[in-house]
């Protein structure tokens, strides 16, 4: 094996940083490839060296294996780790590296090609006496076969494609009425997503726990496995919370599937790190689900519980360099947890977001590490995988860190987009979970299968917030003016000075009317209810408040003067008051400045400048997460200058036009709106 002293990394955020990190502090040289939109990424502005591979598409950067070859080539790079996700589980690209004389930083092709086909790693593991569910996976495909098969296994049966993964191509048939149709519909969405409509059976395990064992061989013959992971939290098959060790784990237990791990492993002369998938069910027999040839999402917590480094592993053997470990020197301490920061809309059933990141402040703490790909300012693409951070707490005990997991999301501040971080901390503070008992059916029940509705802003916190605005400009006022008094600050000659505030929300609008009495203290006025609040500190995005004698932490962040993102207790409420608006004229999306939305591709304009236009007129058309999204006319005029073409590429609140309101608009010809 050829020894290398520099290292590609084919992949992008968090785990390209990840990896760079740990092969740096290894003395390593360390290359990032990128696409045109990840230019000015944190992984390219961390590596020593970047390549340019293509356009945002994957299929025209990230997912070329010849493109990534080449840049390793021309960088002088002897070595490439994939990370997870695009290459890394693709035998094929693991095979061309071989050819081109570079170490690929993972395991053989034919390991890759062997356990990547479900049907034929269930065959193998079947012969290395490794426990597999009972099932059908033969050659045979016919319709007829796969029914007269799932009655001998018994219902209820899991419909499954042999490829891919993430819950695509599986269908869970409770009845036999049904099996017909959900094999077609499987084998449909099978072949859409992955060009292959090969389909197994298996006996469906109902509310098993999803656990995983991590295992590690080098090329001596030497395989150990590190403990386990319990990743039954999972909401559509996609895993949302990691921890380790399992909560219901024995020793003898874990010495069993241990055991069973590493035979898998033994059985493909494996090397490098991988992941044994079971599931466990309610007697405490397991099963073998798959085997994922790659470094998981959820290494971290295994890390956090064995103080080891993973990564460095990876690399040491792919040096051909021994382990160095045997089975007696793995040693477990404390409980770690993981939870996947996405961006997305949990009332929209979670859809992914795009957006403009304002601000991005990570929580520190004792036992919190937070690994991420983002910085404040940065622009979330709609091409790649919404997730944008890991938050990994490590404690001696599953409350410890389960509680530190919590404060550590309360005080991880993303601002400009939404995010998943209000329904992890949900899921984290039920009961359930906190007492070790959630198994893959966890969140359908506890929170259903579609969408979570945000919850409503409170009175309380409308009234933070237009506290909060007041002071954000009352301060950016002082620190224009000369010679302030702060005594003077709230003080006016005509007496106690009123604003209104005017928030309109999906269950209603909210007029609230703010006067002040004295420096930094505030009442506020809402539907009858009268609100005092006392301003204790104000600094950096952070406040505490005293909202009628009682104590609140506050995150918070104004862009422009209007506008405010406010942060109680984890949950984020993106507030605007319109009377700021009205009074300026300055109105996104409408008035005589039109701007974007929300992120997204400009199709299409209608106008150009000198087009008189109506209210109502279509003026653009704003593609957005594969929704394509009118934008019209708020007012009547003449367009004054168009600022974007279609066809590019912008951010929420870009300009696009600009109208010059008239209240009698000249009569002529329109423009196709």
């Amino acid at each position: 094996m050829a020894k290398f002293k520099k290292i590609l990394i084919a992949n992008r955020g968090e785990i390209a940083l990840r990896i760079m990190k740990t092969a740096k502090a290894l003395g390593y040289g360390t290359v990032a490839v990128y696409s045109d939109v990840d230019a000015n990424a944190p992984h390219v502005l961390f590596a020593d060296d970047a390549v340019c591979i293509g356009a945002a598409p994957v299929n025209e950067s990230y997912l070329v294996g010849e493109k990534i070859i080449a840049a390793a080539k021309a960088s002088g790079a002897g070595a490439i780790h994939p990370g997870y996700g695009f290459l890394s589980e693709n035998a094929d690209f693991s095979r061309a590296c071989d050819e081109a004389g570079l170490v690929f930083i993972g395991p053989s092709a034919e390991s890759i090609e062997l356990m990547g086909n479900k049907a034929a790693a269930k065959r193998r593991m079947r012969e290395a006496n490794v426990p597999c569910i009972p099932g059908y996976e033969d050659d045979d495909q016919s319709e007829e076969t796969l029914i007269k098969a799932a009655k001998e296994i018994g219902f209820p049966i899991m419909v499954k494609a042999v490829a891919g993964g993430g819950g695509r191509g599986m269908r869970l048939v409770f009845e036999p009425d049904n099996l017909p149709n959900a094999i077609k519909s499987a084998r449909s969405e099978a072949l859409n997503a992955f060009g292959f409509g090969e389909m197994i059976l298996e006996k469906a395990i109902i509310e098993p726990r999803h656990v995983e064992v991590q295992i590690f061989a080098d090329t001596h013959g030497n395989t150990v496995h590190f403990a386990e992971r319990d990743c039954s939290v999972q909401r559509r098959h996609q895993k949302v919370v990691e921890e380790a060790p399992c909560p219901i784990m024995t020793e003898e237990l874990r010495a069993e599937m241990g055991a069973a791990a590493v035979e898998a492993a033994k059985s493909i002369s494996y090397r490098g790190a991988g992941t044994i998938e079971f599931l466990l069910d309610k007697t405490g027999a397991f099963y073998f689900l798959e085997m994922n040839t790659r470094l998981q999402v959820e290494h971290p917590v295994t890390e956090m519980i064995t103080g080891l480094d993973l990564v460095a592993l990876q690399i040491k053997v792919a040096q051909g360099e021994t382990l160095g470990l045997s089975q007696e020197d793995v040693k477990l301490n404390g409980h770690a947890m993981e939870v996947r920061l996405y961006a997305e809309d949990p009332a929209q059933d979670f859809l992914p977001v795009t957006g403009h990141i304002d601000v991005w402040q990570p929580a520190e703490g004792e036992g919190v590490r937070i690994d991420s790909g983002i910085v404040s300012g940065q622009d979330i693409s709609p091409f790649y995988d919404p997730m944008i951070a890991k938050v990994i707490t490590w404690g001696q005990t599953r409350d410890v860190a389960v509680s530190r997991l919590i404060e550590a999301l309360k005080n991880t501040r993303l601002f400009g987009t939404k995010t998943n971080k209000s329904f992890l901390i949900d899921v984290l503070s039920n009961d359930k979970f906190q007492k070790g008992l959630a198994t893959t059916a966890f969140i359908a029940e506890e929170f259903g299968e579609g969408g979570v509705p945000d919850v409503p802003l409170s009175i309380n916190e409308a009234a933070m917030a237009t506290v909060l605005q007041y002071e954000t400009s009352r301060n950016r006022h002082r620190d224009q003016s000369l010679g302030v008094n702060p005594e003077l600050m709230n003080w006016h000659s005509g007496g106690q000075m009123e604003t209104a505030f005017k928030y309109c929300l999906d269950n209603g609008d909210l007029d609230l009317v703010l006067s002040t009495s004295e420096l930094n203290e505030y009442d506020v006025v809402c539907k009858d209810q009268k609100i005092h609040i006392s301003v204790i500190d104000f600094s950096d995005g952070q406040a505490k408040l005293s909202v009628n004698g009682r104590r609140h932490n506050a995150g918070f962040f104004v862009p422009q003067e209007g506008r405010i993102y406010l942060e109680i207790e984890g949950r984020t409420h993106s507030l605007r008051n319109e009377n700021a608006f009205a009074s300026s004229g300055d109105e996104a999306g409408g008035g005589g400045r039109v701007t974007a939305p929300m992120h997204g591709v400009l199709l299409e304009t209608f106008v150009k400048a000198g087009d008189v236009v109506s209210k109502g007129d279509r003026l653009a058309v704003l593609e957005a997460m594969k929704m394509q999204h009118e934008i019209c006319a708020e007012v009547d005029g003449v367009v004054n200058e168009v600022q974007i073409a279609g066809g590019v590429q912008i951010a929420a609140d870009d300009l696009i036009m600009e109208i010059d309101v008239t209240e009698d608009a000249p009569v002529q010809e329109k423009g196709n709106a």
